[in-house]
């Protein structure tokens, strides 16, 4: 039986950035991935990410993005490739509204660069942009996204080539820990390690049962369209946006390699779902409640359909992270529960996965994503 030090099961933006950061600490690694590398069943599918400092969400998460912009920027030094692109961003709403609110809380508490805007002046700045009056949003400079495919095809090939071993098809069946070791059973072997990481996505419930009633897989789906006035959401003109609107909260794109305007809606038809049963076509429904966004607040965007492509969120009760050991045995971690807003962090998460493998501790604060909190 084959013995490693950590067994990293889940090979999506996770699991690739965890081996990366354990083998390059010079670690025996083993990475597991059900499906095929770089598979379109998860969730870090669809070309890019959002990546931003002025986090709504909570003002905790900000150190860790500074983090991870740092780890983003040395992944592109080491290989030689551009993954993170900042093109400014903008959180808009109502004055009130939890973005707007959240996104100003973020930017106060860290001294982060911010403009505050009003429809006519964000119209007047990003005419691709269209809000009523009543509207405001908050423009942060540093806003950007990251290449997610490609970021995790870069750090599968450097944990590759500081000697991981990864594996794809191949999915893990059943895990046990013994006195001094976990055994991880898959479909085709059976392997040792002194410590187990469980990143997988939709998946993680599956193999962590305490976990089902937590963890909650949701259905999304994005659109692509092909601008009627493409110069005004091209690279360099337009920026990434989360947008709180009666119709729902919309996030989107600028349109960069692949030629379509990007955006989705979040918790699209609130479909809570199996990742193994769910429908993976795209429904005229589906593009309708996207269109509703489109036609209201990016009209010049509201043209023929390119692509529509279905993806996994995997949300907790709060939507924030957990990042934390399992509470029955400390030679298992898990990283879970990104709930449609964690690829950003891939890079920072992969640095807190391998150190708490390595040494049941991390330089980061995790205590907002304690698995044992209050829902």
């Amino acid at each position: 039986m084959d013995h490693f030090d950590t067994i990293v099961v889940g090979m999506g933006g996770m699991g690739s950035a965890t081996a990366y950061q354990l083998a390059r600490r010079g670690l025996k690694v083993l990475g597991l991935e059900k499906h095929n590398l770089l598979h379109d069943k998860g969730s870090s599918h669809g070309l890019t990410r959002i990546i931003r400092l002025a986090y709504y969400e909570h003002p905790s998460y900000v150190p860790l993005l500074y983090r991870a912009y740092e780890l983003w920027r040395q992944l592109e030094n080491l290989t030689g490739e551009r993954v993170l692109f900042v093109t400014g961003g903008i959180d808009a709403g109502a004055e009130n509204g939890r973005i707007v609110q959240g996104s100003l809380a973020a930017c106060r508490e860290h001294s982060l660069r911010h403009e505050v805007l009003d429809a006519g002046q964000l119209r007047n700045r990003f005419p691709g942009i269209c809000l009523p009056k009543g509207m405001v949003s908050v423009y942060s400079p540093d806003s950007g996204f990251v290449l997610s495919e490609r970021a995790i095809a870069l750090y599968t090939r450097l944990a590759l080539e500081l000697g991981a071993e990864i594996h794809g098809r191949e999915g893990v069946t059943g895990w046990e820990v013994r006195p001094d070791s976990v055994l991880v059973r898959t479909e085709t072997s059976t392997y040792s390690a002194d410590r187990l990481i469980v990143s997988a996505g939709a998946w993680t419930a599956k193999l962590l049962p305490f976990l089902r009633n937590v963890l909650q897989p949701e259905r999304q789906v994005l659109i692509w369209t092909r601008p009627l006035r493409p110069k005004l959401f091209q690279l360099g003109a337009f920026p990434i946006f989360n947008l709180q609107s009666p119709e729902g909260q919309f996030y989107g794109f600028p349109v960069h390699d692949f030629p379509g305007f990007k955006i989705g809606r979040y918790h699209h038809r609130d479909e809570k779902v199996d990742p193994d049963a769910m429908d993976r076509d795209c429904h005229p429904e589906d593009e309708a409640v996207l269109r509703e966004g489109i036609a209201r607040y990016f009209p010049e965007a509201n043209g023929p359909t390119l692509a529509l492509k279905v993806c996994l969120f995997t949300n907790t009760p709060d939507e924030h992270f957990m990042l934390d050991a399992h509470p029955e045995t400390d030679r298992v971690f898990i990283a879970a529960g990104f709930s449609g807003h964690g690829f950003k962090f891939c890079s920072v998460v992969g640095e807190i996965m391998a150190e708490l493998a390595a040494t049941g501790t991390s330089r980061h604060n995790l205590d907002l994503f304690r698995i044992r909190r209050k829902f």
